[in-house]
């Protein structure tokens, strides 16, 4: 057994269940916290080294060869996710103990935390669909009940919102999972591949179920027109939760779309793929627009989680080596730069009591390193050179431009500058106007809240910076990654096979 392939899902559940064994002493359940996010991003970047290293890692659990057992697999894909996935289980671990309170805390908020991310690592390994839909499935229980935990008004409603849609895209789910086993008789992802590939499955069927796979993950990815719940619920919980949906929980949804439209529905592209080329551009549309229309900084930020999301789609539905690297890319960029501007929108509510914009004010020059904190990702979500948000942009258009699809690069152009006109936005209401003289002065922060709120901000701001200035080892990693997602059949061997390739 490959333990890399296990631990970062077997590290985030023995934290959780230790923390819960800790439930009476809060400073133990801290340090538990921190302590097993820390061991599950060093397992995340092994699992990358080796992946890069030594080419696609399969294990197949209980020594049942595929595609009858249960398979974890990481090609360069999923280990880049998980990577993803560690460093924002230990940036917002160690947010949260700036900002969770002690009663969220007794009521098993950092075994829930480890929970999720349990269920996120085990949705990129997974290598069969039946098994995707379990880790979904653990991800939505701990994400509900973070949502809802401390019974606010606001949280009780965005979260009643936030269930109901992902239940009934989860019944959506376990029904295309029963049809598409009917009809091929696997649910092993590389098996699947391999059988709908060799054209004894209907077309026609095929295309019903990868409609019915998109409708699912489109739900969960917050796609054009299914996104209406995540404006409605990601603005409720405290701030820490909602980066960690932000940086997460979405892109599931997204690494799922890209996983079965490059290795199973791929049989009809000139259908499938136009049709998510439409998806994103009204995706990126209305999600932008959406944004600009706000005066309230989380929902401005939710917003602009949609808007992101149509810039990953471009990517797939464009569906060159290159146009994937560009989604990987910039998969990277936004949960970082994202992440961290919700961080920074936390640490302003700390500050001077608000995220309502008109309640805001003068915070440049009262705190010009709170400012700057927002300033990096801010232009990074905007595209500006030389921050990771620029190259990943361009690597996209790059492949428009090359396929000659210029209304997509057209449409994605154009919502760079609306993105650009909302961050100015907060800047103007947030940090360069005067503020009110009704308004409360600015409240400074105390020295062990400068350690949890601005070092994981910094650092995620630091990081938007180091991407954008190294961009090229980045980019050849993703192109690699590209690469075996165009070309699944290194993938199909390794699981089929049971062994690296």
């Amino acid at each position: 057994m490959n333990l890399l392939l296990v631990l970062p899902i077997l590290i985030p559940f023995l934290t959780a269940v230790t923390a819960l064994l800790a439930w009476h002493n809060r400073l133990l359940q801290r340090r538990i916290n921190v302590a097993g996010a820390s061991l599950h991003f060093a397992v995340a970047l092994g699992l990358l080294a080796s992946v890069s290293r030594d080419g696609i890692q399969v294990t197949q659990i209980g020594n049942w060869p595929a595609p009858f057992g249960i398979t974890l697999v990481a090609d360069l894909f999923s280990a880049i996710m998980v990577t993803m996935t560690g460093l924002m289980g230990l940036t917002v671990a160690v947010y949260s103990l700036g900002t969770i309170d002690a009663r969220r805390e007794s009521f098993g908020y950092y075994a829930l935390l480890h929970t999720l991310l349990m269920g996120v690592s085990g949705a990129f390994l997974t290598g069969d669909m039946f098994n995707l839909y379990v880790w979904f499935e653990v991800m939505l229980i701990a994400s509900f009940v973070l949502m809802a935990l401390g019974g606010a008004k606001e949280q009780l409603e965005g979260a009643l919102k936030y269930v109901t849609i992902n239940l009934v895209s989860s019944a959506l789910f376990l029904t295309s999972v029963g049809v598409l086993y009917s009809v091929t008789g696997t649910l092993n992802m590389a098996d699947l591949a391999r059988r709908v590939s060799s054209g004894t499955i209907d077309p026609g069927l095929t295309t019903v179920l990868a409609m019915m796979f998109l409708v699912t993950f489109g739900i969960k990815a917050a796609l054009f027109p299914l996104f209406f719940w995540l404006p409605a619920s990601y603005h409720t919980p405290p701030i820490a939760i909602t980066a960690l949906f932000s940086g997460l929980l979405t892109k599931v949804g997204v690494y799922a779309l890209v996983r079965v439209f490059t290795l199973i529905f791929v049989h009809d592209v000139a259908f499938t793929h136009s049709l998510l080329m439409v998806i994103a551009g009204l995706t990126m549309v209305t999600g932008v627009l959406g944004a600009v229309a706000q005066m309230e900084m989380r929902r401005l930020l939710s917003f602009h989680i949609i808007s992101q999301i149509g810039y990953l789609l471009m990517g797939l539905a464009l569906f060159t080596e290159l146009a994937l690297a560009g989604t990987i890319f910039f998969m990277v960029h936004v949960i970082i730069a994202k992440s961290a501007l919700f961080l920074v929108s936390g640490l302003v509510r700390r500050v001077a009591g608000s995220y309502h914009l008109k309640e805001l004010g003068g915070l440049y020059r009262s705190n010009t390193g709170l400012a700057t904190l927002f300033f990096v990702p801010a232009m990074a979500l905007a595209g500006i050179p030389p921050l990771s948000g620029f190259w990943a942009k361009l690597t996209l258009v790059r492949a428009g431009l090359e396929i000659e699809d210029y209304a997509i690069v057209a449409v994605s152009l154009a919502v760079s500058i609306l993105t650009l006109f909302s961050m100015t936005k907060i800047w103007a209401e947030v940090f360069w106007k005067d503020r009110s003289e009704s308004s409360d002065p600015p409240k400074p922060l105390s020295p062990f809240q400068r350690h949890s709120l601005l070092i994981p901000a910094v650092w995620l701001a630091a990081l938007t910076v180091l991407i954008g200035v190294g961009a090229e080892p980045i980019l050849d990693l993703a192109m690699d990654a590209a690469a075996q997602l165009h070309d699944p059949s290194a993938y199909i061997r390794a699981v089929l096979g049971g062994g690296a390739v």
